[in-house]
C-alpha cells in the first residue's frame, strides 16, 4: 500500500543526514544499489502476531551510494506485511495501531529532515 500525501516524496538530503536521521528514528537501510536505496521500519501488530514494513525509497541524484555526500531524493513510501520466507504484501488490509505508527515515523522523518 503507497502512502498518500506524505510531504517527503521529493525532499533532498545527502547520504550522510539521511542516514543519520533514518537511523535515529529506527529505520534500516536494507536495500540498496550504486543510485538507490530503501530504508525499512519494522513494526508487529501483538493482535494479528503480524510483522509490517514501513518502506522509504530514495534515488541518488548525484554522486553514488556509499559516499557520504551523494545527494539522495526520496520517493514513495509504502507499507506491507510480511510473507514468509522474506516478502512482503502490499495488498493486505493494515491495522489502524500500524498506520498510525506508520504516520508518526513520516512525520518525524519529514520534520527531522527539514531541519
Amino acid at each position: 500500500m503507497i502512502i498518500e500525501a506524505t510531504g517527503l516524496k521529493g525532499l533532498k538530503s545527502d547520504l550522510a543526514h539521511l542516514d543519520e536521521v533514518t537511523t535515529k528514528l529506527g529505520f534500516v537501510r536494507w536495500q540498496w544499489e550504486y543510485t538507490r536505496a530503501t530504508y525499512d521500519f519494522k513494526m508487529e501488530d501483538k493482535a494479528s502476531k503480524s510483522v509490517y514494513f514501513l518502506r522509504v525509497n530514495a534515488r541518488v541524484e548525484s554522486g553514488k551510494l556509499e559516499s557520504p555526500y551523494a545527494i539522495l531524493f526520496l520517493e514513495d513510501a509504502y507499507i506491507g506485511r510480511e510473507t514468509f520466507p522474506h516478502g512482503l504484501d502490499y495488498d493486505s488490509p493494515i491495522p489502524d495501531s500500524v498506520l498510525k505508527l506508520s504516520q508518526q515515523k513520516l512525520d518525524q522523518l519529514k520534520q527531522l529532515l527539514a531541519d
